[in-house]
C-alpha cells in the first residue's frame, strides 16, 4: 500500500530505508552459520550497524549517476574511433603503456569486481553489504570500459589482442594478478585493507590521476575518458577502504594489530605493483606530464603523510616498508625497465633505448641517480645496439616468491648491490626481491609456496624448454608483438598512417 507522508525524506532517512530497513531477522540459522568467515582472521565486531557510508549513496541514485556517466563516455570514444583517434597520439611508442595497462591492471578491475561480489555475502551489516554490491559494479564496469576503450587500437597495433590470456602466463602481467590472486585467498577483512586501502588508496592515486593526465598530454582522449570517469568512482572506494579501516579500530582495541599488519604488508604489495606504473610514467610516455618521482611526492608523500597523521589517533603508525619505498622512488622505474628491456623478447609489448632528449630529461628529474648509475648502462646497450649485437638476456630472471617481480631491485642503503634474499621451507629455497617481500612470506609460508610462477613454466609441459612452444603458448607473435619499438611493425604503420592522414595527397 502506498504511504502517504507529508514532507520529503532527506538523504540520511532514505539512506537508512534504502539500505538497513532491507535487512531481515534469522530464523532458521544463526549468525555464525550464514557469516562464517567474519570471525576466524581474529577481527572483533560488537555493532554492525556503527558501519556508516560517508556518501549515503542509495541504488536509485548510483544508476542514475552511472547511466550518464556511460553516455558521456560512449560518445567520446565514439567519436575517438570515427575520427581516428588512434593517430592523435604523439607516437606508438605510447602504445606500450596502454598494453601494460590492459594485460595487468584491467584484469585486476575484474577480480575486484569478483572480490567484492564475494563480500556482499560475506559480510553481516547492510550498510557493508550495499557498499560492496556497488563496488563490484564498478569494478566490472571499469573493466568493461577499459577494454571497450582500448579495442579500437587493436584494430590497427600488435600487442593488445590476447590480454586476458596471457594476464596468467607472462612474467610481468603475473605481479598484478598475484596481488589480486592474494587478496581474493584472504578474509573478508584483509580484502578490505588490500582493495580498499592498497588498491584504491596507493595504487590509484599514482596511476589513475598522473597517468591519465599523460594520455592527454600525449592525445589520447579515449583513455583520458576511461580514466577520469573511473577516478570519480575511486573517490568513493577510497572512502570506503578507509572508513572499514576506522570501523574496525573503533569496534575493539584488539583490532588494532591485526589491521597494522595487513597495513604494512599490503602497502608493500602495492607499492611493488607500482613499478609497472613508474616505469611507464618516466619512459613510456613520449610526452612527459611528470616524473614518477613528481607524482610520488604528491600522491605518496603528501597524502600518504595525512592519512597515516589521521589514523595516528588510533594507535596506527606509517607501514614498515614506508622509509624503504621512499628510498627506492629514485630507481624503481630505471632499475625495471632496463630488466624489460633486456627480457624484451617475453613481452607483448615493444620496449626501446632512451633518447638523447628522454635520457637528458631523465637526468634533469632525477639529479642524483640517473647520471651517475643508469646513463652509463644505457649508453652500453646503445653500443651493443650500434653494433648489431643488441642486448638480450634469454636466462630466466629469477623471480621473487612474493611479489613475482625479478629480482631486478638494490639494497635500500647500497643502490649498487641488487637486494636479494633467500629462506628455505620445508627443505625448498625461495627467492626475495626485498625484505619486506621476505617477511610476508615467513609469516604465511603455506599461502605462497602456492604461488605459481610463470618464468618457470618454459622448462615444464607443454613447452620443455622449446622457447618458440612457449611463445605460443602465451599467444606471443615474434617480432610482432614484442622486441625493439625501433623498425616494429607500430612504428612503420603509424608512421605511415599518420603522413597518410596530414596528406593531401
Amino acid at each position: 500500500m502506498d504511504m502517504k507522508t507529508d514532507k520529503k525524506l532527506g538523504m540520511k532517512e532514505r539512506y537508512r530505508l534504502l539500505t538497513r530497513d532491507l535487512a531481515w531477522e534469522l530464523s532458521y540459522h544463526n549468525t555464525d552459520e550464514v557469516y562464517p568467515y567474519v570471525h576466524y582472521e581474529g577481527i572483533t565486531i560488537t555493532d554492525w550497524d556503527k558501519w556508516e557510508d560517508p556518501f549515503r549513496l542509495t541504488m536509485d541514485s548510483y544508476w542514475k549517476y552511472q547511466a550518464e556517466k556511460e553516455r558521456k563516455f560512449y560518445a567520446i570514444i565514439d567519436a575517438h574511433a570515427q575520427n581516428n583517434g588512434h593517430l592523435k597520439i604523439t607516437d606508438a611508442r605510447y602504445l606500450s603503456a596502454l598494453k601494460i595497462f590492459l594485460q595487468a591492471i584491467s584484469p585486476g578491475e575484474y577480480a575486484a569486481s569478483k572480490g567484492f561480489a564475494r563480500l556482499g555475502r560475506e559480510f553481516p551489516g547492510v550498510g557493508t553489504q550495499v557498499a560492496c554490491q556497488m563496488q563490484a559494479i564498478d569494478e566490472i564496469r571499469h573493466a568493461q570500459t577499459q577494454i571497450h576503450a582500448l579495442s579500437d587500437y587493436n584494430k590497427y597495433y600488435n600487442g593488445f589482442h590476447a590480454f586476458a590470456l596471457q594476464r596468467d602466463r607472462i612474467w610481468y602481467t603475473s605481479v598484478a594478478r598475484s596481488f589480486f590472486d592474494d587478496s581474493m585467498a584472504a578474509g573478508p577483512f584483509e580484502f578490505m585493507i588490500a582493495i580498499g586501502f592498497s588498491f584504491e588508496y596507493v595504487l590509484t592515486n599514482l596511476l589513475f590521476v598522473p597517468f591519465m593526465s599523460g594520455a592527454a598530454y600525449n592525445g589520447d582522449m579515449a583513455t583520458v575518458t576511461f580514466g577520469f570517469s573511473a577516478q570519480s568512482d575511486e573517490a568513493r572506494h577510497m572512502t570506503l577502504g578507509l572508513e572499514c579501516i576506522k570501523f574496525m579500530l573503533e569496534q575493539s582495541p584488539d583490532n588494532l594489530p591485526i589491521v597494522q599488519g595487513w597495513i604494512d604488508k599490503w602497502f608493500w604489495r602495492g607499492f611493488r605493483v607500482l613499478g609497472l606504473v613508474s616505469t611507464m610514467m618516466d619512459y613510456m610516455l613520449p610526452k612527459r606530464v611528470m616524473s614518477w618521482r613528481e607524482a610520488w611526492n604528491i600522491y605518496g608523500v603528501e597524502n600518504g603523510t595525512a592519512l597515516f597523521r589521521d589514523l595516528a589517533r588510533y594507535g596506527i603508525r606509517p607501514p614498515a616498508g614506508w622509509d624503504d619505498a621512499e628510498k627506492a622512488i629514485d630507481h624503481m622505474s630505471h632499475q625495471l625497465m632496463l630488466g624489460l628491456y633486456q627480457w624484451s623478447f617475453g613481452t607483448a609489448f615493444h620496449s626501446w633505448i632512451p633518447s638523447d632528449e628522454d635520457m637528458q630529461w631523465l637526468a634533469r628529474k632525477y639529479p642524483d641517480t640517473f647520471d651517475r648509475y643508469y646513463r652509463p648502462r644505457w649508453d652500453h646497450i646503445r653500443k651493443l645496439a650500434d653494433a648489431g649485437t643488441p642486448f638480450q638476456n634469454f636466462g630466466l630472471a629469477k623471480l621473487c616468491q612474493c611479489c613475482q617481480l625479478p629480482t631486478v631491485f638494490t639494497e635500500p642503503d647500497d643502490p649498487g648491490l641488487t637486494c636479494h634474499r633467500e629462506s628455505v621451507y620445508q627443505g625448498e629455497r625461495y627467492h626475495f626481491c626485498s625484505d619486506h617481500c621476505q617477511n610476508i612470506f615467513l609469516n604465511e609460508p603455506e599461502k605462497y609456496i602456492q604461488a605459481w610462477l610463470p618464468m618457470p613454466q618454459l622448462f615444464q609441459e607443454p613447452n620443455q624448454g622449446d622457447l618458440q612452444a612457449w611463445m605460443d603458448w602465451v599467444f606471443l607473435r615474434a617480432g610482432k608483438d614484442n622486441g625493439d619499438y625501433r623498425g616494429s611493425e607500430d612504428q612503420r604503420n603509424f608512421d605511415a598512417w599518420r603522413a597518410m592522414a596530414m596528406s593531401n595527397a
